[in-house]
């Protein structure tokens, strides 16, 4: 590889805060609420336009799995208060809760943030972290104001993808212990003109039979692979459907030509997806193309190492550990196939079979090398089997929640991040 040597350049401190969250998606959304909550000053870097990661710019359909989160019910309601103020009352049956209204959730989510204090930097990205004897003091940044450096007292890995911590020298692997493979990349679109009784098949393991074949069987013999399966999901305004139907195998998150093929793929099968759609879907027959996320959905990139990792086995035996930071945490393993569409072989969605709810111990959260830094959302240290479980948005918003109350109380209590009293969190968490 050639290099070219940058030249050296000062460059400006733009802000110095008490709490730094890198990441505006569910987990950095829960760590600044709960951060700012508690008193200290909070800043919030979204490499987006808007707040909310997958569940808004990544078009995700609703929010599945469930958690001990607080901050998911009061978006639930705030949204509810902005579509009675929009009088948006044609919210079509097949919807409840936790379907995402994408444009009402991201008005939502800035007004939280605003009442909250927290200040947010949008299409701002996090290019690297420094530490000194052993504990982050910055980050730098940048976006259309150019390259900057912001102080911080603790600082929240949300990035999904864990950039800060990458930056920050803490060790990991990416993907599956194994062999390294990542589980596939999808772009969700949504479509408009289904008709009110139309199917909607919302696993892999929904098998759905018509006139003309069995849908998934049909689907995986004439959809352009890696694409294969059907995934469809009501969405809030009547004859909308969105569609977690694209595919893309083989796709590294954190590499930018790699991300930049994966959405030309997923793309390039919108067409055909919806040409299947008309022609094989009851109820599908007039379906027309509304538009798709501008967020590209990465299932798993980097596991990092953590005082303590979560395993398979904590998530089937549903262990409630003393030190837990997030409580009734409840999905199932949901992998997607690495090499194909459908469900991975160790994939289970029906069958999948638990004890009850989980927990999340504080040590998955706390990097082994790195004092100040808190991992939050999919980067925390798990297994590839358990990460396929804590991934979805309720949990990994739980776990916001926790590195914000962490970083804000170890503030106030005037201790390292690893010797706070777990009990503090469990308190404050109220759940």
């Amino acid at each position: 590889m050639k290099y070219f040597e940058e030249k050296s350049k000062r460059i400006p401190v733009i802000a110095s805060v008490d709490v730094l969250v890198a990441g505006g998606g569910p987990a950095g959304v829960g760590a600044a609420l709960m951060a700012a909550r508690e008193g200290v000053n909070v800043m919030l870097l979204e490499m987006e336009g808007c707040l909310g990661g997958v569940a808004t710019a990544g078009m995700m359909s609703h929010w599945t799995g469930s958690s001990s989160s607080r901050i998911l019910d009061e978006i639930y309601d705030r949204c509810e208060e902005i579509e009675r103020e929009l009088d948006f009352h044609m919210a079509q049956k097949g919807c409840s809760r936790n379907t995402v209204y994408h444009e009402v959730q991201k008005i939502a989510l800035d007004r939280m943030m605003q009442e909250a204090g927290v200040r947010v930097l949008f299409y701002t990205k996090a290019v690297d972290a420094h530490v000194v004897d052993g504990r982050i003091v910055g980050v730098t940044v940048e976006n259309k104001t150019g390259r900057g450096y912001i102080e911080a007292k603790r600082v929240i890995d949300a990035t999904g993808d864990g950039d800060v911590a990458a930056y920050a020298g803490v060790p990991y692997i990416k993907g599956r212990e194994t062999d390294g493979r990542m589980q596939p990349a999808t772009l969700m679109f949504k479509i408009g003109g289904v008709a009110p009784d139309a199917v909607t098949p919302g696993s892999f393991e929904t098998l759905v039979p018509t006139a003309k074949g069995e849908l998934q069987a049909l689907a995986k013999e004439l959809l352009p692979h890696p694409a294969g399966h059907v995934l469809l999901y009501r969405n809030t305004t009547p004859g909308t459907v969105v569609c977690n139907m694209t595919n893309a195998i083989e796709v590294d998150g954190t590499d930018a030509e790699s991300v930049s093929r994966a959405l030309m793929v997923c793309r390039s099968q919108i067409p055909p997806i919806i040409k299947f759609l008309r022609e094989y879907v009851p109820g599908y027959e007039n379906c027309w193309l509304m538009g798709s996320a501008s967020l590209l959905g990465i299932r798993e990139t980097r596991h990092f190492e953590g005082l303590q990792t979560l395993t398979k086995e904590d998530i089937l035996e549903a262990r409630l550990y003393d030190d837990w930071v997030v409580r009734r945490a409840h999905f199932n393993f949901d992998v997607h196939n690495l090499t194909g569409a459908s469900l991975d072989k160790t994939g289970v969605q029906h069958k999948f079979t638990q004890k009850g709810e989980y927990s999340i111990p504080y040590g998955c959260l706390l990097p082994r090398n790195v004092e100040g830094l808190l991992l939050s959302g999919r980067n925390i240290s798990g297994s590839h089997m358990a990460h396929s479980n804590f991934r979805v948005m309720p949990v990994c918003i739980a776990i916001g929640e926790a590195a914000g109350l962490a970083a804000a109380l170890s503030l106030k209590e005037k201790v390292a991040l690893r010797d706070l009293d777990v009990t503090k969190i469990q308190a404050k968490a109220g759940i």
